[in-house]
């Protein structure tokens, strides 16, 4: 079978071939399909995944499909106005820049922008390499508070890649079939974990904090008089865990529908009464924890030092002991088998794990702590849409979902069957697994993305 990269192109030169050689690549493909089905089907449940197919990605691959058919509106004089914007924004900011750097110059180039901040304006730097000075956002922030030019570049770039990957994204996506929606294509089996992403455009980066991030969900709307509903799990990788290690004080407080990061910085502060700022700190190592960060990691999101980052960790095994025996397990259970598993078996393999490189390997034992945890709240996403599909059509629902982007499901729904499909769609992912930990889900409707996030 020949790589889709070399019929098709890439980039810029994709483009369909001539009709007799897509033929023969099609057909090509599909007898390798026929003739390695027996083997996989057989590897597959020696690997105990069979269920895995059968049951989630078999279902899902056929609502994806619907998904993608489907599509969403588009309002497009929104669109326009949302591109016009940014580049009215993107044109302000060259200008400031320049009135700072004192000089033009090609804001795009790494190599160029290095040489303006750390020897022109003379910030401080990590030494020079053989491509020059680094400009990656970690860089960056650490100098937001040394010159003013530093958040324009920031703001330069978020409106930049707004621009290139949304508007223009978008724009082109709606050529396609000029029905005014665009038709994204999921991706099901490219993330390790078994997250969904998507292309052409991709959707599952909508930034939804930033105020040009809310203006771009306003670009995606209801059809006809129909509305849009929102739904997405409560915390879903915290509960995960929860179940997955068995963690006695957090399952107490998902419980009861207590504030889960009040609860734990009330644990690790020692006291009943928690300031904002004590309560983000906790939010803060609740979730990087699951994510496997280090004393020094937590140090640079809280601006703390890395001793005090250390003490607060060691506070919240304390609280959490389950935790630390999960992640030393998972650590292990990898180093030993070159993978980790999600509780409905998918395999998330794991090369560095065993690396004689120090970086590497903590790279890897990173992957160990986090993927079981994120790849089953995948998982249960991925159950919950095709549990959700299958109670709509027992119901004889027109409703259905049209997209999923970040964790949020979004379902198009007729006015008459609003009330129906909110009570179904919530009872459906609080159930959609045999969980001891509680499912909690978000949800909210409106006429636009905005409206409902």
């Amino acid at each position: 079978v020949i790589s889709d990269e070399f019929i098709y192109g890439k980039g810029a030169s994709y483009q369909l071939p001539e009709e007799e050689r897509l033929t023969k690549h099609v057909i090509t493909k599909v007898k390798a399909i026929k003739d390695l089905k027996d083997l996989a089907l057989e590897k597959i449940k020696e690997s105990e995944q069979y269920s895995l197919l059968n049951d989630i990605e078999m279902p899902l691959a056929e609502l994806l499909s619907e998904m993608e058919f489907q599509g969403i509106t588009i309002d497009e004089e929104k669109l326009h106005s949302f591109g016009q914007n940014l580049v009215q924004n993107i044109t302000k900011l060259e200008k400031e820049i320049y009135n700072l750097a004192n000089f033009e110059f090609n804001i795009n180039s790494p190599k160029q922008l290095g040489e303006v901040l750390f020897e022109k304006l003379g910030l401080p730097s990590n030494k020079k390499n053989k491509s020059g000075y680094s400009t990656d956002i970690s860089v960056l922030n650490k100098l937001k508070k040394i010159h003013p030019i530093i958040q324009k570049i920031i703001d330069y770039r978020t409106y930049s890649k707004l621009h290139s990957t949304y508007y223009n994204g978008l724009v082109e996506s709606l050529k396609l079939k000029g029905d005014s929606r665009i038709h994204t294509i999921y991706q099901q089996a490219l993330t390790k974990t078994g997250r969904l992403s998507s292309k052409e455009p991709n959707l599952q980066n909508i930034p939804i904090k930033t105020e040009e991030g809310k203006e771009l969900r306003t670009v995606f709307v209801s059809s006809d008089n129909n509305f849009l509903l929102s739904f997405d799990y409560s915390q879903i990788e915290l509960r995960v865990v929860c179940e997955l290690a068995n963690i006695k004080n957090l399952k107490i407080a998902f419980d009861n529908d207590l504030d889960i990061h009040y609860e734990t910085a009330k644990k690790i502060f020692g006291k009943d009464s928690i300031s904002d700022y004590e309560r983000s700190i906790a939010k803060a190592i609740n979730f990087s924890i699951i994510y496997g960060k280090t004393a020094w990691g937590l140090s640079e999101d809280l601006d703390i030092s890395p001793k005090e980052a250390e003490k607060f960790i060691n506070s919240y095994f304390e609280t959490y002991p389950e935790i630390k025996t999960y992640m030393d397990k998972q650590i292990e259970f990898a180093e030993n088998n070159g993978y980790v598993k999600t509780l409905f078996n998918r395999k998330v393999y794991i090369p560095e794990i065993n690396s004689k490189n120090y970086m590497t390997k903590q790279f890897g034992k990173r992957i160990a702590m986090n993927a079981p945890i994120q790849g089953t709240a995948a998982d249960i996403l991925k159950i919950a849409m095709v549990k959700i599909k299958n109670n709509f059509k027992k119901e004889n629902l027109k409703s259905q979902i049209i997209m999923q982007i970040h964790d949020e499901v979004i379902i198009e729904a007729l006015p008459d069957e609003l009330d129906k499909v909110t009570e179904i769609t919530k009872k459906t992912m609080e159930n959609a697994v045999d969980f001891n930990t509680k499912l909690i889900t978000n949800y909210s409707s409106g006429k636009n993305l905005f409206e409902v996030k």
